[in-house]
């Protein structure tokens, strides 16, 4: 009975000792499986990530290596031949267009105030930027002015858009004014800034006649870094403005 005995009591410790290796080794590889997934769904993300982000740095790219015409024209042709004239020995004393300033008033406002959201709509098609619509200051029962009623716009261009305005202005709507005989040449405020009135905004391509409400007066404004009035005109002649002679 004794010899019985014992093969039982070393079976059962015998079968214990499989079971618990075998739980030991099942857990790690339950704990490894959530970490995989997660790796596996990181993976497709970061590669949506990346294939958005490369089309993203493709335009800017392409839009930096655009340059207006009229700027390639200054720094080609208008800085040579203003360093020559002057005699300018440092490149930074060689005056440039800092920026166009456009301005319209729109005095019939005064009875309707959509006249004046339409010119500001127009500058902006002729601008290519969203303009600002300009308040009265102060109240004149005169002309039946209250304040802050709207009446015109504005709008300023550096840069590129000045750029590109300055040769839409010289090149197609200045030759468009009806008996047009040259830019006065006097227009300048004794500091290199320079002036002029377009009685019509129509002559800019940007305006469809026939959807266009009223006529308008604009005046444009191009700022210079120049010191004199000679100096400003001689940039301006450089940038074939046609001066009267």
């Amino acid at each position: 009975m004794a010899e019985e005995k014992t093969p039982k009591a070393e079976k059962p410790a015998k079968a214990q000792k499989p079971a618990a290796e075998g739980a030991a080794a099942k857990e790690p590889k339950k704990a490894a499986k959530p970490a995989e997934k997660a790796a596996a769904k990181d993976k497709p993300a970061k590669a949506e990530g990346e294939a958005k982000a490369k089309p993203a740095a493709a335009p800017a790219s392409a839009d930096g290596d655009y340059v207006p015409r009229m700027r390639k024209h200054y720094d080609e042709v208008v800085r040579e031949a203003l360093t020559k004239q002057f005699g300018y020995k440092n490149a930074l004393e060689v005056p440039t267009i800092e920026k166009i300033v456009l301005n319209m008033g729109v005095g019939e406002s005064v009875n309707d105030s959509k006249k004046a959201a339409a010119a500001a709509a127009d500058l902006g098609l002729i601008a290519g930027q969203k303009p600002v619509v300009t308040r009265a200051r102060k109240a004149i029962s005169t002309f039946k002015l209250r304040e802050n009623m709207p009446i015109g716009a504005k709008v300023t261009l550096r840069k590129t858009r000045m750029y590109e305005f300055l040769d839409r202005l010289i090149t197609v709507a200045l030759p468009r004014v009806r008996d047009f005989r040259g830019l006065n040449p006097k227009s300048f405020d004794g500091r290199g800034n320079y002036a002029l009135g377009i009685k019509e905004h129509i002559v800019f391509p940007e305006i469809d006649y026939d959807k266009a409400e009223s006529i308008l007066g604009m005046d444009v404004i191009v700022c210079t870094t120049a010191k004199t009035d000679e100096e400003a005109r001689a940039l301006l002649k450089a940038f074939n403005f046609p001066f009267r002679q």
